[in-house]
């Protein structure tokens, strides 16, 4: 087995295992702690678990984050990278069709990270949940309209590689329910997306891992 993703499943590195259990992939799941969450200071210690800052990791990716991927020789790091790779390798109809859907998964992918994801890790954290949920109903719009626009999908008209990357940092914030109750479409089309069997399965192994 050639193809090794790094990373435990409550960290980003659920956005690539997804996507491969959608494409039906043959891969290695290494489940790579962050190192932050251990209770014992020495993470880098002979008996510690695998982590972050374990040696053997920090091999693969010096940066000391996960997740990571490894296809053969080849090293990838950053979970929105990974997926669009997996995806572009695939092919498929998860896959973009033509450079302009490639693009656009590119645009939605970034514009998740940059837009979304700090504001909904931060609810997720109970870190001024308030206002950080004010904050994401301008986002919540933009992306209210795509899926209005796309019928219930982010791009292409299908359930693609954008819906994971893009449903995986809104979800973040999913304790919010009275922002959800405010943006029908984006309440529905995660609700859909969250009922594949692929997410539900890497759901379920993600259920298994500590809190």
């Amino acid at each position: 087995m050639s193809l090794t993703i790094y990373g435990v499943l409550r960290s980003r590195a659920s956005r690539p295992v997804w996507l491969a259990h959608e494409l039906g992939l043959d891969f290695q799941h290494v489940p790579v702690i962050q190192s932050y969450r251990l209770a014992d200071a020495d993470a880098a210690a002979a008996d510690a678990p695998l982590n972050t800052a374990s040696p053997d990791f920090l091999a693969v990716n010096p940066n000391g984050m996960v997740p990571s991927l490894k296809d053969g020789d080849f090293v990838l790091h950053e979970s929105l990278a990974i997926c669009l790779y997996l995806a572009r390798k695939a092919g498929g109809p998860l896959a973009p069709r033509d450079p302009q859907e490639e693009a656009l998964m590119t645009q939605w992918a970034l514009w998740a990270a940059t837009e979304v994801e700090p504001k909904s890790l931060s609810i997720l954290r109970g870190v001024d949940v308030e206002a950080n949920a004010a904050a994401l109903r301008r986002p919540f719009a933009v992306l209210e309209k795509q899926l209005q626009a796309g019928g219930g999908f982010v791009l292409g008209g299908r359930f693609t590689t954008a819906d994971i990357m893009v449903a995986e940092i809104v979800r973040y914030a999913a304790a919010n329910k009275a922002l959800f109750a405010d943006f029908p479409a984006i309440s529905s089309w995660i609700a859909t997306a969250q009922a594949r069997p692929a997410h539900q399965r890497m759901a379920a192994d993600r259920a298994k891992e500590p809190a």
